[in-house]
């Protein structure tokens, strides 16, 4: 299960794409009348043109990226499984119920459904809505099989040593820092599940969330910590020479530091040559084609950066592919452990 894309660059396609995705109420947490004037009534109309642009700029000849390389990544694993593998998006026109129906044509007698939602690290407006948007679906259809999720990865040693070893053929370049740009969220979204969270604890040199706290198991901002560090001691990397920033931003209130405001300052610290990923996503898409590595690129360069390289995302790394592989192996000889169950 991955985020979703228009169907076309065409303005009207993006905007059915962008009324979808911002009516959803766990990315815009408000009350549905005022979500709905503030998206139909003042976003849409003005951004989708813009956003059709930029879509138009990383478009490929078989359409857009992330569904490409998520349907290339389903054909890398089917290769390696007996069981059916189907994809599904949260928004657009390749729904849970298509994949679910796809599911059932290939094995009618299904008992059970594992869905993988493609999030490494858990937000109510990433992973919750990807999972919360498929049980509706399972639920409201009355399917016959069991739903149950893959947990969120940010930790797991597979994925972990998976997205390591992606990095590493980029350390033999000459290289000042290495920036993890995550996509951002607003601070409101980790009190929700734990409303003791301070200021402090929001910023990065904060106190790390409480094991036990409510909100501990879902802090989106703990579990990106925890994915960068685990990826720089794995490849040796010292602390002076990472950091990480969240990208993204829709209005006042998000996670900090910014990611184009590191950018522009970097240079001036010295960092002239610098690394970025975006480890938020394992398929490389408009936050990190258009707006990494076009716009990122150009606000770097621009403040005084000599080079500037997008490490890509996981998109269909042999690694990564063996690491479902491995998954899939475990919850079919009867580990549970990675399972939420529902």
């Amino acid at each position: 299960m991955n985020l979703g894309s228009p169907d076309s660059t065409e303005t009207k396609d993006v905007k059915r794409y962008l009324d979808e995705f911002l009516m959803d109420g766990r990315v815009i947490d408000k009350p549905w009348l005022f979500r709905l004037l503030l998206v139909k009534g003042i976003i849409t109309p003005f951004r989708a043109a813009k956003s059709a642009e930029a879509y138009k700029t990383i478009w490929t000849k078989n359409g857009s990226p992330l569904i490409v390389l998520t349907k290339e990544l389903q054909q890398a694993l089917q290769q390696l499984v007996k069981e059916p593998v189907e994809i599904a998006m949260r928004y657009g026109s390749l729904t849970p119920g298509k994949a679910f129906d796809a599911l059932l044509k290939r094995e009618p007698a299904l008992e059970e459904v594992i869905a993988i939602p493609l999030y490494p690290h858990y937000a109510m407006s990433s992973y919750e809505t990807a999972v919360e948007h498929a049980k509706e679906t399972h639920r409201n259809k009355k399917y016959p099989f069991r739903l149950n999720f893959i947990k969120p990865f940010f930790d797991n040693p597979s994925y972990i040593n998976a997205l390591a070893e992606s990095i590493k053929p980029y350390l033999a370049e000459s290289y000042d820092h290495i920036l993890f740009s995550y996509h951002g969220i607003p601070a409101r979204h980790i009190h929700r599940d734990d409303p003791s969270v301070t200021k402090g604890c929001l910023a990065l040199g904060g106190t790390a969330c409480v094991p036990g706290a409510p909100g501990h198991t879902t802090c989106y901002r703990r579990q990106v910590i925890a994915t960068t560090k685990l990826v720089m001691k794995q490849l040796d990397v010292p602390i002076e020479k990472y950091s990480l920033s969240f990208q993204s931003r829709l209005g006042k209130g998000w996670l900090e530091p910014f990611t184009d405001k590191r950018l522009e300052e970097m240079p001036k610290e010295g960092i002239k040559k610098l690394l970025i990923l975006c480890p938020a996503f394992v398929s490389d898409c408009l936050e990190t084609l258009e707006e990494i590595e076009e716009r990122g690129k150009e606000i770097f360069i621009n403040a005084g950066g000599e080079s500037f390289k997008m490490i890509p995302c996981l998109n269909v790394n042999p690694l990564w592919v063996s690491t479902l592989k491995g998954w899939m192996d475990e919850t079919a000889n009867g580990n549970k452990e990675m399972i939420l169950v529902q």
